[in-house]
């Protein structure tokens, strides 16, 4: 019975009770998910419930939408379901998750129901409001799991189109930021297509001006991605001096930058923001922005990787050698790397409930066995299977990383070295 656990007599003949009801006022067609009469937030057509998960164990977000509110127009009910869709395909550790989707039919008005996860410290935009004493390293921090998060989109073809910082998600105990809001989001058929780049949607002080003129791809993603930054660093909207989105479509298309720019006293990150808001010729991707020198910054491992586990960029540039012993960790499920990341080969398990798929990442499996290469008991070298790997890295004034990967056979044939020096 949902909601009502079983309590075993005592031995003395006393009859079975019942654990008191938890206080759901509504249940899933399975039975997994338990909704509560409290609201989280609200929207025009949305409202956003505490949920709780008997599976696992977990309090989740129950996303209520009544249909009624989008049969003014196929378009909307169209968007909605798409939402939907891509969200139960995706799988990264930056990017919002779906548990499970139905339609309520028998609902005074009829509903379709999302279960997401429950972010405990709302958005992005209220938690920087709320703590305007972090620092320079948490932003950071925040810039390389939200980049992350897009480069995972970009590289499926996954246009956001509505990136803000109300869009972004917190887990604030954790430190944890999730792309979410995937309601204006769209799909490109392949890289270079014109498919999904014709539509003037978004908000519009994020923006970009090629998106204005109806012609763009991911990186109009990239340029609102440096306009959250702004609004991090500066803890003003952009684009505030504006009191009407015609204003702030002359200066977009202008080319005039908002003025909280010029309040950005750090060159770095001055920099940092100038590269997102370049023309799009010239903006960098998401992946690439991920190597930028302003995010190595940080303290800790010696390329500025914390232990958030915002690799991906050292990935672009060392990627798993083909000889590495794949059997050295057997019996194990995955692989565990330096940072704590457990990888479990493969991507996520599609419609399987078990934990094993609810819990894997699509971008995990590119990282087995990559810990080896980091061990940091071997001093620098690693032994596997007949092979000596050697791996050393020096930044050097300019800023630029130089790196250099030696794999030698021990019988002293088969060396070979590769040495990369990554630009600034």
């Amino acid at each position: 019975m949902m909601g009502a656990l079983q309590l075993q007599s005592n031995g003395d003949g006393a009859a079975e009770g019942l654990l008191p009801d938890p206080g759901y006022v509504e249940v899933d067609p399975t039975g997994r998910y338990g909704r509560y009469n409290e609201i989280l937030g609200k929207g025009s057509s949305k409202t956003v419930y505490r949920a709780f998960d008997e599976h696992r164990g977990m309090e989740v977000a129950w996303n209520q939408v009544q249909l009624h509110d989008f049969l003014r127009g196929p378009a909307e009910l169209e968007r909605l379901y798409g939402e939907i869709h891509l969200l139960k395909s995706l799988r990264h550790r930056a990017v919002m998750r779906l548990h499970a989707s139905w339609a309520d039919a028998a609902a005074p008005r009829l509903a379709v129901n999302f279960v997401t996860e429950l972010f405990t410290s709302g958005t992005l935009r209220q938690y920087r409001l709320r703590h305007p004493r972090a620092g320079a390293a948490a932003v950071r921090r925040w810039c390389r799991q939200i980049l992350d998060g897009l480069a995972y989109l970009h590289a499926r073809g996954v246009i956001h189109r509505d990136l803000k910082c109300d869009n972004i998600f917190v887990n604030g105990s954790q430190g944890q930021v999730k792309i979410g809001d995937f309601g204006l989001a769209t799909v490109a058929r392949r890289r270079g297509s014109p498919h999904a780049a014709r539509c003037v949607v978004g908000t519009p002080e994020f923006m970009a001006p090629e998106v204005y003129a109806e012609g763009y791809d991911e990186r109009a993603d990239v340029y609102s991605f440096g306009m959250c930054v702004l609004e991090m660093v500066t803890l003003e909207y952009p684009y505030s001096e504006c009191v009407h989105p015609v204003h702030i479509y002359k200066k977009v298309t202008s080319g005039i930058k908002p003025a909280a720019l010029y309040k950005v006293k750090d060159p770095a990150v001055r920099r940092f923001i100038d590269r997102c808001l370049a023309p799009a010729s010239r903006r960098p991707s998401a992946a690439e922005l991920l190597s930028d020198p302003f995010l190595q910054l940080e303290d800790g491992c010696g390329l500025g990787y914390g232990d958030d586990a915002d690799y991906s960029a050292m990935y672009n540039y060392l990627h798993q050698p083909a000889c590495l012993d794949h059997h050295h960790h057997a019996g194990s499920i995955g692989s565990t790397a330096s940072n704590g990341v457990v990888s479990n080969g493969g991507g996520g398990g599609g419609g399987r409930w078990d934990d094993e798929s609810e819990d894997e990442d699509d971008d995990g499996s590119m990282f087995q066995g990559i810990d080896q290469l980091f061990n940091e008991h071997e001093d620098d070298e690693l032994h596997v299977a007949g092979v000596d790997i050697t791996i050393k890295g020096k930044r050097m004034q300019d800023g630029r990383i130089f790196l250099r990967l030696r794999i030698a056979d021990k019988d002293g044939t088969g060396d070979g070295t590769l040495a990369l020096t990554i630009e600034r």
